[in-house]
């Protein structure tokens, strides 16, 4: 018996009386992770709520102070000033000498940076025009990235059985539900993104009218 079939026969009785023995695994790649928002950022969104109604947002995030301001034009309606703090408290309203506001207590501050940590990777997809790494997390939210510059692209938001994380994202309770009682989804295209972008404070002071009734709760 040469040598190289006397290892050959060897390698295969090793294999034989002991099963556990494997073959060593080529090194694989890890899949992508999503990449962690900025800090402080602008990004003008172009959205399509669940009732088919398109919005222009001007997306106003800061972590350091704790806020994450949507500035919000529906098509042919109102603007609408989206103010929320990381202490859990909302303030939805218009200006003007027919002003309105509406306060939620929700329970939860604002997203993290790192709020995908843990999302699952569903590979790429041609989104917007654009090649995406794409991520899913807790069957609610698809959320695709630029592969060339990691910039967000598009995020969807679906399903009413995560309520919890509808008050998470402060998806007002005004659009959560479809005429069947059932949350049927947010489609957010991102137009810009401006990683550093800040807002001043002066533009996310709630009216006096915000504070003359009693915060509504939305209970997690």
């Amino acid at each position: 018996m040469s040598c190289k079939n006397f290892l050959l026969y060897t390698t295969w009785l090793i294999i034989f009386i002991n099963p556990s023995v494997e073959w060593p695994e080529s090194n694989s790649i890890p899949p992508p992770t999503p990449t962690p928002w900025p800090e402080q950022f602008h990004a003008l969104l172009c959205m399509k709520l669940y009732s088919g109604v398109h919005q222009i947002t001007d997306l106003w995030y800061d972590w350091p102070k704790g806020r994450n301001v949507n500035l919000q034009q529906k098509q042919l309606g109102v603007y609408m000033y989206d103010v929320e703090w990381n202490n859990g408290t909302s303030f939805y309203y218009t200006k003007g000498i027919n002003g309105t506001c509406q306060t939620i207590e929700f329970g939860v501050g604002i997203p993290r940076p790192d709020f995908l940590d843990g999302a699952n990777y569903l590979g790429t997809q041609v989104k917007d025009g654009f090649l995406c790494n794409v991520w899913e997390k807790v069957d609610f939210i698809w959320y695709y990235e630029d592969v060339a510059t990691k910039r967000p692209v598009r995020w969807d938001f679906y399903d009413g059985k995560y309520i919890w994380l509808l008050v998470l994202f402060r998806v007002d309770a005004r659009y959560r539900l479809n005429q069947y009682g059932k949350f049927s989804g947010i489609i957010t295209h991102v137009m810009t993104f401006e990683a550093g972008a800040t807002l001043p404070d002066s533009v996310v002071q709630a009216p006096h009218y915000c504070f003359t009734a009693k915060p509504k709760r939305e209970d997690v």
